[in-house]
């Protein structure tokens, strides 16, 4: 059932013993939303805990502090940026909260309404889950102190490329000077998510960088990376997450595509790209989705050939299209 944001903060408000949930290979938003909702649920006086089925990448690490550590039996679960409930992790995480969510608040218009109530605002279309989160902060009169905002501000600003993406919108930038007016560590949060990158990482990033190809005339460039490139470079899938930003900035590209290979053999494909291409019809055509230049979907395929094959006639037919 979708809600509005005064019914979802009525439903926090009359809940305790709250479970949140995040997606699995997380992002800024989804970890910020978490630790957020957490934060300001604790400082009501509720119990809260949050649960990740990964590992939250190190970038993120000054976002701990501002919850407190507690365990209970939940009695309302909560998914925060979480458009599938395939996105929570593993198939047994995933079996595990089947039926069992109560409410999600997200942003993506392709959310397949697994809760039992869901909350995505459609005008205007947030450009992270956080800004919607906030909104919701708002309606309960909860807390929005600093350690909140950080978290605010750090979903907005992984989720938009710091403000660069065209889901930017004035309401985003309204939004990330409130959260600096509450005193925000703003040159830290940006700092740490685009300018800091790890020596692992950066091994990873030149074993992937030499698989960039492109296709169509230049229109699609196209990266990959390999479980054989986290074992060669030291690295893991937290420290994977700025590759996806990279095949869309080679000049002339209007789709960029960067396919990883998963432990349990699945290939997974993270799309961005540039107007007039729609990312999410892209993928949509192999189940997946997310936005009009961010989507993500999972790829058909025994290998990463026939995984590139498979999404390069989906990229083929879209640009044929437009």
């Amino acid at each position: 059932m979708r809600i509005d944001i005064p019914f979802a903060a009525e439903l926090l408000r009359a809940q305790d013993d709250i479970e949140i949930l995040c997606h699995h290979a997380p992002d800024g938003d989804t970890v910020g939303c978490g630790f957020a909702l957490c934060r300001v649920l604790q400082k009501m006086g509720k119990r809260a805990f949050l649960t990740v089925d990964d590992v939250i990448p190190a970038c993120f690490g000054y976002l701990f502090p501002c919850v407190e550590k507690q365990s209970f039996e939940p009695k309302f679960i909560v998914a925060v940026d979480v458009a599938t409930i395939d996105m929570l992790g593993s198939p047994e995480h995933v079996a595990k909260y089947k039926g069992r969510i109560d409410l999600c608040i997200d942003h993506h218009l392709t959310n397949t309404d697994y809760a039992k109530y869901t909350l995505i605002e459609t005008a205007p279309e947030a450009a992270a889950a956080a800004e919607t989160l906030l909104q919701v902060f708002y309606a309960m009169g909860a807390p929005v102190d600093t350690q909140v905002a950080e978290c605010i501000y750090t979903g907005l600003a992984t989720d938009t490329g710091c403000f660069r993406y065209t889901n930017t919108t004035s309401r985003t930038f309204r939004i990330a000077a409130d959260m600096v007016d509450k005193g925000i560590r703003f040159e830290m949060i940006n700092k740490t998510n685009f300018d800091t990158r790890t020596k692992t990482y950066s091994a990873l990033e030149a074993l992937a960088l030499a698989t960039l190809n492109t296709y169509f005339d230049g229109k699609c460039a196209m990266l990959e990376i390999t479980q054989e490139m986290y074992r060669l470079s030291g690295s893991d899938e937290s420290e994977s997450h700025p590759l996806k930003a990279l095949p869309r900035q080679v000049e002339g590209a209007l789709v960029g595509v960067t396919i990883k290979e998963e432990k349990n053999g699945i290939f997974r494909a993270s799309v961005r790209t540039n107007s007039p291409v729609d990312a999410c019809n892209i993928c949509k055509r192999f189940g997946g989705g997310g936005h009009k230049r961010a989507s993500g979907c999972d790829l058909p395929g025994s290998s990463i050939e026939e995984a590139k094959k498979n999404i390069l006639e989906s990229i083929r037919v879209e640009l044929e299209s437009i």
